[in-house]
């Protein structure tokens, strides 16, 4: 499958590596084609399946969309992407309305009666927003098995049900277990796996380890 990742960090270049190792071709996208991280990763990978180009080139070519960039310009890096390119296209949002402004930790720009999953639905309602991975650690979300036996919890937001099934079957490749793939209902829902955010970021300050996860034990 062609995915791309927007964005180059190192969410996106953990992303972006798993999918390269998975066999799907990725193209990382950024706002130059000769973006230096994005560059870095080609050359990492150093085979045909790894690619670099703007956000709108990386959009026309993905049949999937990953988006990995700084949540406070999501919409505005998705605008720039081109909606004609997104149109259609399931969307991966695993970003968070991160406002560091204040210092650290940060704050949630969005929240309460919104989140940042529902804003891109809102400006892009022609593309298939599924939130899911963004209450963890990105080293967790390619590889859940690193604790406890990958038995934890991964939640997933969006209004369109194909679309979460087709995100169900490349978090399983990932290694989550369908059990743990917990479906929170419509794009609103992202709205308390967003709020899920300023706790983790305690519990990284005390621990300073980011090597946890959620588990729902009922």
């Amino acid at each position: 499958m062609k995915i791309a990742v927007l964005g180059t960090g190192t969410v996106g270049n953990t992303i972006g590596s798993k999918l390269i190792e998975l066999g799907h071709e990725v193209m990382m996208g950024s706002r130059t084609s000769a973006n230096e991280k994005a560059t870095a990763f080609v050359d990492k990978h150093n085979n045909t399946h790894a690619l670099a180009g703007t956000f709108a080139g990386a959009a026309a070519l993905g049949e999937i969309i990953f988006n990995c960039t700084l949540g406070m310009e999501a919409v505005n890096i998705l605008k720039s992407a081109g909606e004609q390119n997104l149109k259609n296209k399931i969307l991966i949002d695993v970003t968070n309305a991160l406002d560091f402004s204040m210092g650290m930790p940060p704050a949630l720009s969005i929240c309460n009666d919104n989140s940042l999953g529902e804003e891109i639905q809102k400006n892009f309602p022609q593309i298939k927003v599924v939130k899911t991975l963004n209450t963890m650690w990105c080293g967790i979300m390619v590889n859940p098995a690193m604790i406890n036996n990958a038995d934890h919890n991964v939640f997933m937001s969006g209004n369109d049900e194909a679309a979460k099934s087709e995100v169900k079957v490349l978090l399983k490749s990932f290694g989550w277990l369908e059990k743990n793939i917990m479906d929170l209902g419509d794009i609103t829902t992202a709205r308390g796996t967003e709020m899920l955010l300023p706790i983790w970021l305690r519990i990284f300050g005390s621990t300073k380890n980011g090597a946890f996860n959620f588990k729902i034990v009922s």
